[in-house]
């Protein structure tokens, strides 16, 4: 282990609870309860689900059930990209057309406002920025990547995005070895508890019951079954992103692929001025196993990437250590962007597990025969995604009830889309270990070997995991 390792608080959920403090918990579920709607996980998507259909319908008896307390998991843990991202679109613009993908990247693009307005009314401070979202090139095959992306981004109708060379990405932000970038304003940095935490307070405010403690085991048709007694309910709905694998009969449903971040100790001004990023921008790059940072409102860099991507058997970790390996690597990314950086301590590191479906693409599904309902299969771009998948499923909801109509929502072809399961064990252990091993000889091989193809390896992993 490094020396500087010793001083990392590693764990402990992660960076943003050192940061706002652990809430205290709310009561669990004191025995058999009823309700109009019971939402299962409270995370970004049950919150808001809880939050949107309360307003819509006040009468509405809603209870969150949530295993350990509200933003415990990849609400949490995240980087604090709130950007327009969604999982699944070019799929979706092959099996639906392409004008129906351009719908849902327009939904998107409206929601990273749409989070910022509801946590504005309702008195969230988030340390919500909007600075928009940089993708940085270092290499050649990363720049033909970067500009096949922004070209493609063009034609589903993001006119406003900007494609930059060396010397303007610099002036944005001084990253070595930095070939061109690409921005779109529909991004911001936020602090993913604050705005947790907000959230579950102001639902809570609106009337909405939330048990916290209360892990939800099964989930049935009118049933979500815990160990302190069951809720019955004409609406389940399950919103439990990475931890769905520990449902009964979900084992296979959503994979947890697990991320980790580190977060350095706040910089200083001669430190910033050397680096710029006075925009606030999000950070990701072009890598094949790539990574994403933001400056915290505090003048920090949290920056995260892959780490160990899958347990075996979709197992979850418990406060988000992380292995010693990944946190140098994620260090060794820190000090490649930005040398300058070399002898900063790193403060904190934290892992968390996202959901993964099979096809790769984000599903919000309300199934009219039994009332089940469901969101998420999120791959990592959740912080916004959730707020309009949470909208959809109110949305489905109100028209299965009869209290609502079809509305634009409800026709994205994300809505009712079906998937299958990952593969058995080993099968899908084998297979993500694989996928990323690929992807980090891919970036390896483009670094040592400078062309602007991108490596065969990486191409032959998207298409054997089924993201392309």
């Amino acid at each position: 282990m490094s020396s500087w390792a010793s001083s990392v608080v590693n764990g402990g959920i992660s960076f943003w609870y050192a940061d706002d403090g652990l809430p205290a918990v709310r009561e669990p579920l004191s025995g058999d309860a009823s309700a109009d709607v019971v939402v299962v996980g409270g995370g970004y998507t049950g919150l808001w689900t809880a939050y949107y259909l309360k307003k819509a319908a006040p009468f509405l008896r809603i209870t969150v059930l949530e295993q350990k307390f509200c933003g415990y998991g990849a609400s949490g843990r995240n980087g604090g990209w709130l950007y327009n991202g969604v999982a699944g679109r070019d799929r979706y613009a092959k099996l639906h057309g392409h004008e129906a993908a351009v719908r849902l990247q327009r939904a998107m693009n409206d929601t990273v406002a749409e989070v910022i307005a509801v946590a504005g009314a309702e008195g969230i401070d988030a340390d919500a920025h909007r600075g928009g979202v940089l993708e940085v090139a270092t290499t050649p095959a990363q720049l033909a990547r970067l500009k096949a992306f922004h070209e493609h981004e063009l034609a589903f109708g993001e006119k406003d995005r900007e494609l930059y060379g060396a010397r303007e990405t610099a002036e944005r932000i001084r990253i070595a070895d930095a070939v061109g970038s690409a921005w779109t304003p529909h991004g911001a940095r936020l602090h993913p508890v604050k705005l947790v935490k907000g959230l579950a307070a102001a639902v809570q405010a609106l009337g909405v019951t939330i048990h916290e403690s209360t892990p939800v085991t099964e989930i049935r048709p009118k049933h979500a079954v815990t160990p302190y007694g069951t809720v019955r309910a004409p609406y389940v709905l399950r919103c439990t992103e990475g931890f769905t694998a520990s449902l009964k009969g979900q084992k296979r449903t959503w994979l947890p692929m697990n991320s980790s971040m580190i977060a350095t100790e706040p910089l200083t001004e001669e430190q910033w001025a050397g680096i710029g990023w006075a925009d606030r921008e999000t950070l990701g790059d072009m890598a094949h196993a790539y990574m994403y940072a933001q400056r915290t409102a505090d003048g920090r860099i949290a920056l995260g990437g892959r780490g160990v991507p899958y347990r075996f058997g979709s197992r979850t970790d418990n406060d988000g250590r992380t292995q010693a390996a990944t946190v140098e690597a994620l260090r060794e990314i820190l000090t490649r962007f930005f040398p300058s950086l070399a002898g900063v301590r790193i403060a904190h590191a934290w892992s968390g597990v996202l959901g993964v479906p099979r096809d790769w693409c984000a599903t919000v599904t309300l199934d009219r025969s039994t009332g089940l309902g469901w969101a998420g299969g999120y791959v990592g771009s959740g912080v916004a995604t959730a707020n309009l998948a949470a909208r959809t499923l109110r949305d489905l909801v109100q028209l299965d009830s009869g209290q609502g109509g079809r509305t634009e929502l409800t026709e994205l072809p994300w809505a009712n889309h079906k998937v299958r399961k990952w593969e058995p064990e080993p099968l899908r252990w084998l297979g993500v270990q694989g996928m990323y091993a690929a992807y980090r000889t891919a970036d390896r091989r483009e670094q040592l070997h400078p062309g602007t193809e991108s490596s065969r390896l990486a191409r032959l992993a998207d298409r054997v995991s089924g993201r392309h």
